[in-house]
């Protein structure tokens, strides 16, 4: 793949329009899903003649409704296999929001497989509601065979008791290969202290521990008696004769007082081995709390430990990672800091703004030539039709040329006059964090718009003021921007502390006016954690968490 892409748009059209079959090394999804619904809701009948409920931003909602039997009646159409899966949902489930989640994750699916190569695994990540469902979905499509393993996330402590119930702290992943040729490396762990205990110390120095020689499955081959040891009738020796004297010879096996070997004698030491292997539990990888570094406020955020864990286990430098529900970015942001190419596909603008400005916080704005944006206006009519169409995304969008947040408060209406903010440190006060505060205008302007700003700029003591707009700004507004003076950072640079651009010259490549480090690192930096978690307050977790 020639470059890292970043798509806009439903992932399904995206997937049969733009990637290529065997394409793909490894995905990873994340469906949303309705988690806080109750189960009594998520199962219910439904008439098929509701409005379609669209996905936006910070919302995980299926709904069953037109859109929902027209994606049922697409996916059985097309017969065999999965069509039988759903046959049979309908008849457990009826046109229930389950059957219209499953009807929509169906298709993409069956184009995930497609695209996948066939040394390429898929892990889709989701939780105890609809995992068994999932897993028959996914068994029509990859076949029972190719199911690899169910792997249990423990993301959180058991706190928020429900009567009557077991408090649920768990995810779960559901692992598949295209083929049984896949890629798939190995992962571990440093042992903890009840592993170490077992180790002790040789003559050399070197810590060693003795592994078991024999396996519980009893085979006839490997039945026999060696040098005065015979494995009891349930077991058998884990290797050849020859393997196991070579062992011998190399002094690798322990000796129980008579000289015999002993069966779990195969000398083990710790500085040749790589830790504990991994299981299909993960205990040791919690979610994201309230306090950190790497929070961005999106409610369905995983940690990018998880990520790297999957990532590092089922594929290698260089290949092809592909999330179709990209969200905030965790697939993407940890593929590209372990060296792999990835396609982020995502419905909502706001998603793609927040991911262009974890890869700038992360790596400075010249992240931006190594990834392409493809779905996203590049002119100003296609500005136009998006602001027309959806005046939200538009702001998302807007904000993202900038590599500003969304105020989240700006979509409920309670934005105070501002739709988006950047932080950005300067070499001021030790830990001090300076903001830019964003007006996003897609109609007529008025001379109050700037007004407003200025006023907005005392009241929230941000630094600077930005007005972005389809409209060029009269010759008054901007005599009223250049009143409100300049900010001057600690090293004398002085940056207007009103600022007025177009979306014209945002398209054109024109950015903020704002302090820059010396030797050309941008200063731009996420909101410290305090803020990010004040501007988010507004968002609800999984009522589970």
């Amino acid at each position: 793949m020639d470059a890292n892409l970043l798509y806009y748009g439903d992932n399904l059209d995206v997937l049969r329009r733009h990637i290529n079959d065997e394409s793909v090394d490894l995905v990873y999804l994340d469906p949303p899903f309705n988690s806080n619904a109750s189960y009594n809701v998520l199962f219910a009948e439904k008439s098929g003649t509701q409005s379609a409920a669209q996905i936006t931003a910070f919302e995980d909602t299926w709904r069953w409704d037109e859109a929902a039997a027209y994606d049922y009646q697409q996916a059985v159409e097309q017969g065999g296999t999965v069509a039988e899966a759903l046959r049979a949902f309908r008849t457990l489930l009826g046109t229930s929001d389950m059957l219209a989640y499953l009807s929509m994750m169906a298709p993409r699916l069956v184009e995930l497989r497609r695209v996948m190569r066939r040394t390429a695994s898929i892990y889709l990540h989701c939780d105890p509601t609809a995992s068994h469902y999932l897993k028959l979905l996914m068994d029509s499509i990859f076949g029972p065979e190719h199911f690899l393993n169910e792997i249990i996330w423990e993301r959180t402590n058991a706190h928020n008791m429900r009567a009557k119930t077991w408090p649920r702290t768990n995810d779960r992943l559901l692992f598949y290969g295209k083929t049984h040729d896949v890629v798939f490396q190995p992962q571990f762990v440093a042992y903890g202290p009840e592993q170490m205990a077992r180790f002790k110390t040789d003559a050399d120095g070197r810590l060693y521990k003795g592994e078991n020689l024999t396996f519980s499955t009893p085979n006839p081959s490997r039945r026999f008696t060696w040098r005065g040891t015979t494995p009891p009738s349930n077991r058998s020796w884990g290797m050849a004769v020859e393997q196991l004297e070579a062992l011998y010879k190399e002094g690798r096996i322990l000796l129980k007082r008579d000289g015999s070997p002993r069966m779990d004698g195969w000398k083990i030491y710790l500085d040749e081995t790589s830790g504990k292997p991994i299981t299909t539990n993960w205990t040791d990888i919690p979610r994201i709390s309230n306090t950190a570094a790497e929070r961005l406020g999106y409610p369905t955020q995983k940690p990018e430990a998880l990520l790297d864990r999957i990532i590092k286990s089922s594929s290698v430098a260089g290949g092809v990672v592909l999330d179709p529900f990209c969200g905030c970015g965790t697939t993407v942001a940890s593929a590209q800091r372990l060296g792999r190419s990835w396609i982020g596909i995502d419905i909502t603008h706001l998603a793609i703004g927040l991911i262009k400005h974890r890869l700038v916080d992360a790596y400075g704005p010249s992240i931006a030539a190594t990834y392409q944006v493809i779905g996203e206006p590049t002119d100003v009519d296609g500005a136009r039709e998006l602001a027309a169409t959806d005046p939200f995304q538009f702001q998302a969008w807007a904000l993202g040329l900038v590599f500003a947040r969304v105020a989240t408060s700006a979509k409920k209406g309670g934005d105070k006059g501002i739709d988006g903010r950047l932080y950005f440190h300067d070499g001021g006060t030790a830990g001090s964090t300076k903001q830019i505060v964003f007006s996003v205008k897609a109609g007529g302007l008025v001379p109050a718009y700037v007004r407003d700003l200025r006023g907005v700029i005392d009241r929230e003591e941000a630094q600077i003021g930005v007005l972005l707009s389809f409209e060029v700004p009269s010759a008054g507004m901007r005599a009223e921007a250049a009143s409100a003076g300049f900010y001057t950072s600690p090293w004398g640079s002085s940056h207007p502390r009103l600022q007025l651009l177009t979306v014209g010259q945002l398209l054109e490549g024109k950015q903020i006016d704002y302090p820059h480090l010396t030797g050309g690192n941008v200063t731009h930096r996420r909101a410290p954690r305090e803020l990010r978690v004040a501007d988010q307050a507004e968002i609800n977790y999984d009522a589970s968490d």
